[in-house]
């Protein structure tokens, strides 16, 4: 499938992609910011709250210019929280399908809200965090995941709500007498879907909880929200959760990553080789499974500025990486001239599940981290990587 919302403009394209050592994940600064303007209107407009999800983007260098304008962050480990934490410095948001005993060490240091996925681990571990907020300057509020059993066509493993699912507690095993402590609910079923598709959700959590609804302080719709894309219903999203926050007296909070920094980035690679095979074979520095791996898992075909379908331009080739796995391959494009050796390729929308999800297989080098910002058109290199991240991961 096409990832939605992948085309960026070329005008949107203004750094020099020789400015930079490839491979290299380059982040607009403008772009990003385009993008918090729309959340914050939203934000403004609906009266609610809206976090960073980290596991779609993290990074921290862009945190300060985030923080200006969402609530907090979102996380789903006790590293990505004590990164919110440490780098975001606003309120931490904290869910997994289950915690170990350190795991809830970890976050009772640095989460403002947990939320369980079970009773049976609410029970485990309400005790501990009682105890750890014994104090009064510390508090850390809690919350439960309920399956809403509401799904809206979604690719199955990204359906949090297909049969099976481990995420989230179905209606038929929730307990509403042991709510103690308990002052929201959490919920998470889109994926890169309009807020229609929320208006449903929300209709099935109605039917399903209301009698839940009245005790709860905040309800978190989750992410999966476009919010930011071209077309995205932004009027209907705000007045959902202004009739949402009047019929049952709640705060609402969204958690979008893809939103915050879509189509905000670029992965901008070297050409290494041009190969005759069945077709011209392009061999690139970046390796799809390495630094694009949604392309593989999703699976779907990445946007390359100056690019078209095969078939579409002159020049028809095949574009893959140097790893040794057969199936490291960006896909088909068409160019008006043929690609050389030494020649730039840039991808767009590389900010979003890019970096959180990189690896050093086969010891390919991570991309460079680097930012962009049109007031003085220059590239920064913000971290580069070297064979002892490679190296550390290992024993």
């Amino acid at each position: 499938m096409e990832r939605s919302g992948t085309v960026v403009k070329k005008s949107a394209y203004g750094f020099n992609p020789f400015e930079a050592k490839t491979p290299c994940y380059i982040v607009d600064e403008d772009l990003l910011e385009k993008n918090l303007e729309v959340l914050a209107s939203v934000r403004e407009r609906a009266g609610c709250k809206i976090l960073l999800a980290l596991k779609c983007f993290a990074m921290f260098s862009t945190f300060p210019q985030l923080a200006a304008k969402l609530d907090g962050v979102c996380a789903s480990s006790p590293h990505e929280a004590r990164l919110g934490r440490e780098e975001f410095g606003k309120e931490v948001h904290s869910f997994a399908a289950g915690y170990s005993e350190s795991d809830i060490a970890d976050l009772c240091e640095t989460s403002d809200h947990i939320v369980f996925n079970s009773f049976a681990q609410l029970e485990r571990f309400r005790p501990l965090i009682h105890e750890y907020c014994s104090s009064e300057d510390r508090r850390i509020d809690l919350a439960v995941r309920i399956n809403p059993e509401h799904s809206e066509g979604a690719v199955p493993i990204y359906d949090p709500c297909s049969p099976g699912s481990r995420l989230g507690i179905r209606r038929a095993h929730f307990d509403a007498d042991n709510l103690d402590g308990i002052i929201g609910l959490h919920w998470h079923n889109l994926c890169e879907q309009d807020a229609d598709c929320l208006e449903r959700t929300i209709a099935a959590v109605e039917a399903g909880f209301a009698d839940v609804l009245p005790r709860m302080q905040y309800v978190n719709f989750g992410g999966g929200h476009h919010i930011t894309r071209e077309g995205y219903d932004v009027d209907l999203l705000v007045d959902l959760i202004v009739r949402f926050k009047e019929k049952w007296g709640v705060e609402v909070y969204l958690e979008p990553g893809e939103a915050v920094a879509l189509n905000s980035g670029f992965l901008v690679a070297s050409v290494l080789d041009v190969i005759e095979a069945d077709m011209p074979i392009v061999i690139m520095d970046s390796a799809v499974p390495c630094h694009m791996p949604d392309v593989i898992e999703m699976p779907y075909r990445p946007n390359i500025v100056g690019s078209g379908k095969a078939g579409e331009k002159a020049w028809t080739c095949r574009i893959g990486g140097p790893s040794c796995l057969a199936g490291d391959v960006a896909g088909e494009y068409s160019f008006d001239q043929p690609l050389k050796t030494g020649d730039r390729i840039v991808f767009t929308d590389m900010a979003i599940y890019s970096m959180v999800k990189t690896n050093t297989f086969n010891g390919i080098q991570l991309p460079s981290l680097c930012l962009f910002n049109s007031a003085d058109g220059k590239v920064r290199v913000v971290r580069e990587f070297g064979y002892e991240d490679f190296r550390n991961r290992l024993s």
